[in-house]
């Protein structure tokens, strides 16, 4: 008894060690954005690779880099695993060999590390378009995989057999506890990550000892003819599939934003002439709105007459650079053909454009901004153009495009992350990053935020304009008539906020699943941008220099 009380001793001191200096390291660093990430160092497979596969889509600046850092972690994680066993096997249970131990991790962390390196790509992904559904295809499937993975370092064969309820309730537990301790790291000041690192990590020991015991003493026997581990796998691939089928049978996705003033004339009391800018993947059949002074945001631009031409989903797929170009004319004709002061809204890619245009300068008659599911936070991650073979995240662009044209293959979406629109995403990143949602003279500005844009960004400030938090996904409203009037209301002249309790708590529990933000003065990329990083400050809008 004694013996095993000083492994369990030993067990929780190594799985205290790595969250402790991670927490440590990036505390003295004050990278506030990524210490909810500290925990996930000593968690249980499958979440400690995907821990590590995150940082390194992120950091890796060559294909030498990434490949060497790669064997390092995958050789790393398979000596850990294996000092973990060890400490951890049950008394009551013959343990073989170590140099079995050993080849036996060694070789799942490779195998692990291609099972979840799609996952950990896809999360790079969400911190680039900042879309709560792309997060949640990048979790969805680690939660999913947990049970099967957890049970490989001590069971042989461990891809045959579905996992016991107890071994299911411990990968539960395992994802809350890092959920949790992520959210705390997040919510305590300074230092005090510190300690909330270590507690994650010994809890993390603990949960070693139990999962690897059940996996031992309660192995399950049900389907053990079934290789329900690939089976597990190839079913995950397809979770990024059906994400965005199951967002849009939430109710009210279909109720767009733009259809608050397009589908019905705008009220008297409203002074300006109104440009709607759709988002992406939008379409437009040239139908005229009943109000004549409100016009639909064409991706196309204007005929030879001034209308708005029809266009296709793939023509929002064009520059951001581009489409403020065309809004900028639309925005001149317009207040020409109507004499009035112009009002902007724009929902989601319609809104980086607007509020790119009115970085950029305006006309003058522009006077009034509204925002519906922004991108917060865009651009937290980098990859160079298919043409350069050297940048950070070099190889997880490549990824991206092989993933995209594989998704294509099977009747996936027909996008890519080289397409103009993400492209301006990664090139102009600062911008969205640090000033997307700052007020700009002269403009009066308002966002309207669904509760899921609380998974899209890291926890701190993330807006210095007025903003509406309301129930809804991203694109989608679910209380129409709410929304009108308050938009109304706004173009009245009237002002408008309301921020929900659960926001700031949303945030917390969400950052933990998310990639870890490449600071901007660290990618040569980004050099012309010279602004504080929020990812340091924990706030938005800081003057430069």
């Amino acid at each position: 008894m004694l013996a095993a009380d000083r492994r369990l001793a030993a067990l929780l001191l190594l799985t205290s060690v790595s969250p402790t200096i991670e927490a440590a390291v990036v505390v003295s660093l004050g990278f506030v954005a990524a210490q909810g990430l500290a925990p996930q160092t000593a968690a249980v497979w499958p979440y400690d690779t995907y821990h590590d596969l995150r940082w390194l889509y992120v950091y890796h600046d060559s294909w030498p880099s990434f490949a060497l850092w790669l064997g390092m972690l995958v050789v790393a994680r398979g000596l850990f695993h294996t000092l973990l066993v060890v400490l951890a096997w049950p008394g009551e249970v013959p343990r073989p060999p170590v140099r079995w131990l050993l080849r036996r991790n060694l070789g799942l962390a490779a195998l692990v590390a291609v099972f979840v390196a799609p996952w950990a790509l896809i999360s790079v992904a969400a911190s680039v378009v900042a879309l709560s559904w792309v997060l949640l295809a990048s979790v969805v499937p680690m939660f999913l995989l947990a049970p099967f993975l957890q049970r490989a370092a001590v069971l042989a064969p461990w891809w045959r057999g579905l996992p016991s309820i107890s071994l299911v309730g411990w990968s539960l537990l395992n994802f809350v506890v890092l959920t949790m301790a992520g959210a705390l790291c997040w919510s305590l000041p300074g230092w005090w990550t510190v300690p909330v690192a270590t507690v994650a990590g010994v809890v993390n020991g603990l949960l070693w000892n139990r999962i690897i015991r059940t996996a031992l003493i309660n192995p399950s026997t049900r389907w053990a003819w079934v290789p329900a581990t690939p089976v597990a796998v190839v079913l995950a691939l397809a979770v990024p599939m059906l994400i965005p089928v199951l967002v849009d049978a939430v109710p009210g996705k279909d109720l767009r934003a733009e259809a608050v003033v397009l589908d019905h004339p705008l009220p008297p009391d409203v002074p300006q002439a109104v440009i709607v800018l759709a988002g992406y993947g939008s379409s437009y059949g040239g139908e005229q709105p009943p109000d004549e002074r409100v016009e639909r945001f064409s991706y196309r631009g204007l005929s030879s007459h001034g209308a708005p031409l029809p266009y296709g989903s793939r023509d929002t797929a064009i520059s951001v650079a581009d489409s403020v170009r065309l809004l900028d004319e639309q925005v001149r004709r317009l207040h020409q053909r109507t004499g009035r002061p112009i009002a902007l809204i724009g929902e989601s890619e319609g809104a980086m454009v607007a509020r790119s245009y009115l970085q950029q300068g305006a006309h003058p008659a522009v006077d009034t901004l509204a925002m519906f599911s922004p991108l917060i936070n865009a651009g937290r991650a980098y990859y160079p153009p298919p043409h350069e073979n050297r940048g950070f995240g070099v190889v997880t662009g490549w990824q991206l495009r092989l993933a995209f044209g594989a998704m294509r293959l099977v009747g996936g979406p027909h996008t890519g992350p080289d397409e103009p629109f993400i492209r301006s995403l990664v090139d102009d990143a600062p911008f969205y990053r640090n000033q997307l949602m700052c007020p700009v003279p002269g403009i009066r500005m308002v966002a309207f935020i669904p509760t899921t844009t609380a998974a899209e960004a890291p926890p701190g400030e993330y807006s210095r304009i007025p903003v509406f938090e309301m129930p809804g996904v991203h694109g989608g409203l679910l209380n129409r008539s709410l929304v009108a009037d308050r938009l109304l209301a706004f173009l009245s002249g009237e002002p408008i906020r309301h921020e929900r309790d659960e926001y700031p708590l949303l945030q917390r529990l969400g950052a933990a699943w998310q990639a870890p933000p490449l600071p901007i003065a660290a990618n040569p990329a980004w050099s012309r941008f010279q602004q504080p990083d929020p990812a340091f400050t924990g706030k938005v809008c800081l003057p430069t220099g």
